[in-house]
């Protein structure tokens, strides 16, 4: 009979995460870019007050725990608040992607049945398109106080934020209940049928929060100046809004300022560190500081994430601007990251291209993650680097089921993630493709994602997408599509060239198709169902 421990058994609870910024870094600063333009600076203890008058505000509105609140919003000041007031008085933080079909934004509304809508002033527009379809929101709440509260006609009860919690007591006492008590709900995108909703607990979030700030992964301390990028309406921008209270880090809001003239100026001027976001943003942050010869003075490390960054991105950023790229996975169904690069002492000792090699997989799980990866049948792959099988993962913070949901997706314990990978011997993994991405021509695999990635490094290309289409003798072949930079050109010969030096012949594309632009979904990653449907027919 095992014998039980004598610790103390207090819970994991988000509420607590602000209460301790307030109480052990209360004078750091929160940053935070307005909607409407300037900046607004307050402090951790600052935003646990507001915290509570936020909790004292919806409990006067007649919401009681366990109940939806959502949230179409910027990463900014007030959306930090409604992280921690709603899910601390023990309702439900509903982050909605404001990039959905306004169709999908009305499934997952009504699907979560929200009482009450928090919301930038941005989306006032997308508020007056859905609010008459969504009948379970009683109250929609937008982020500003009453000089900057836009008209919505037809919409009923639109109250102004500072209106709401001003005259509410900053005293409130958090409810303590069951760790695993549902905290905040996000959904997955929905490239294919309606999106699932994922319900992370307290305890998940608060672990995998604890877990991110580690050396090992975004190694997030009191010294540093932390900006994410990642939308609070992305898996919690990765848990960063939780992490960065936990270790004390100045936390630098963006808003909806994403470009990368003003990221570089946020940075420079808050003396930022620390960043993370997806490949697309620092395309766009590296293209800028490239065009005005511009340096880092303080930027040192970025977690990336979301689809793969090219290897040449990753050289640029550390070699030309002396930034370590971290590359990670996760996914809405891992709450965060899973896995993350860091290089070790042993792949500080190769030459740069063999590091940047490493840094462009996606690295090891963090403690309290497995991953595996299986055959068709569902046998476990060995750990050698090469064989190729779909990633299976399982932990404290990886979902059991979703949402309302009819049943289980586990398979044995497992959660299997759609995505096609390999793991090596140091236990490193790499992403190779999506299980409806990956290429199979002639019986073998072939990767878009490694081929988006070689090409990428071409001089001249902004963009690139790979596809398989229908081949009458290799079953399928890939076809690629090239965004151009601007004032760029390169023909289909030298791309082929190009490519020929960096992957096996036969991965070579069987065509090349110069675009404008290419079909990007709410998250951000190339749609590139779409482009099956218009360009999927048969080679031949």
């Amino acid at each position: 009979m095992h014998q039980a421990g004598l610790m103390m058994d207090r819970p994991l609870l988000i509420s607590a995460v602000i209460e301790h910024a307030a109480a052990q870094y209360g004078d750091v600063e929160v940053v935070s870019r307005e909607t409407h333009g300037p900046l607004f600076r307050y402090t951790y203890r600052d935003c646990a007050r507001r915290s509570r008058q936020l909790a004292n505000a919806l409990a006067d509105l007649g919401l009681k725990p366990g109940d939806i609140v959502g949230s179409i919003a910027w990463n900014n000041h007030r959306h930090l608040e409604a992280y921690y007031g709603v899910s601390g008085s023990g309702m439900v933080i509903h982050t909605c992607n404001p990039r959905l079909h306004a169709q999908q934004l009305i499934y997952i509304i009504n699907h979560a049945g929200q009482k009450a809508m928090l919301f930038d002033a941005t989306f006032a527009p997308l508020i007056k398109g859905i609010a008459a379809h969504c009948p379970t929101v009683k109250t929609w709440i937008c982020l500003s106080d009453a000089a900057h509260l836009p008209a919505i006609d037809g919409v009923a009860d639109v109250r102004a934020y500072e209106d709401l919690i001003g005259p509410c007591s900053a005293q409130f006492n958090w409810p303590e209940f069951d760790e695993n008590t549902g905290a905040a709900l996000c959904y997955t995108s929905g490239t294919t049928g309606n999106p699932k909703g994922v319900l992370y607990s307290h305890r998940a979030i608060v672990l995998q929060a604890m877990a991110g700030c580690m050396p090992n992964v975004l190694s997030v301390s009191c010294r540093d100046t932390i900006l994410p990028v990642v939308p609070m309406f992305h898996i919690n921008a990765w848990c960063i809004p939780y992490g960065a209270p936990i270790a004390g880090a100045k936390l630098v809001l963006p808003g909806p300022r994403l470009d990368g003239e003003s990221l570089y100026t946020l940075m420079e001027d808050e003396k930022v560190t620390l960043s993370a976001g997806v490949p697309s943003i620092w395309q766009g942050l590296i293209a800028y500081v490239e065009q005005k010869g511009l340096r880092f003075s303080t930027m040192r490390r970025t977690g990336v994430g979301g689809s793969a960054m090219p290897q040449a991105l990753i050289a640029k950023f550390a070699d030309t601007y002396q930034v370590e790229v971290r590359h990670g996975w996760g996914m809405t169904e891992t709450t965060a990251v899973a896995t993350m690069g860091t290089l070790t002492p042993r792949d500080l000792a190769l030459p740069k291209e063999q590091q940047h090699a490493i840094v462009a997989r996606q690295g090891k799980s963090l403690c309290g993650v497995e991953i595996k990866v299986v055959d068709a049948g569902g046998a476990t792959l060995p750990r050698n680097g090469t064989s190729q099988g779909e990633l299976m993962v399982r932990g404290p913070w990886i979902l059991r089921e979703y949402f309302k949901g009819e049943r289980s997706p586990l398979q044995d314990g497992w959660f299997p993630t759609g995505d096609i990978a390999t793991i090596d011997a140091t236990g490193t993994m790499q992403i190779r493709d999506r299980t409806k991405d990956v290429i199979k021509s002639g019986g073998e695999w072939i990767s878009s994602i490694d081929l988006e990635s070689a090409v990428v490094a071409h001089p001249a290309v902004a963009m690139a997408a790979v596809i398989g289409v229908k081949h009458p003798q290799w079953d399928e072949r890939p076809l690629m599509f090239i965004v151009c930079k601007p004032d760029q050109a390169v023909e289909k010969y030298e791309l082929l060239a190009f490519l020929a030096e960096r992957v096996a012949k036969w991965w070579l594309p069987d065509d090349i198709r110069f675009v404008d632009s290419l079909p990007v979904g709410g998250t951000g990653k190339v749609q590139k169902e779409e482009l099956r449907r218009k360009y999927g027919g048969v080679f031949g």
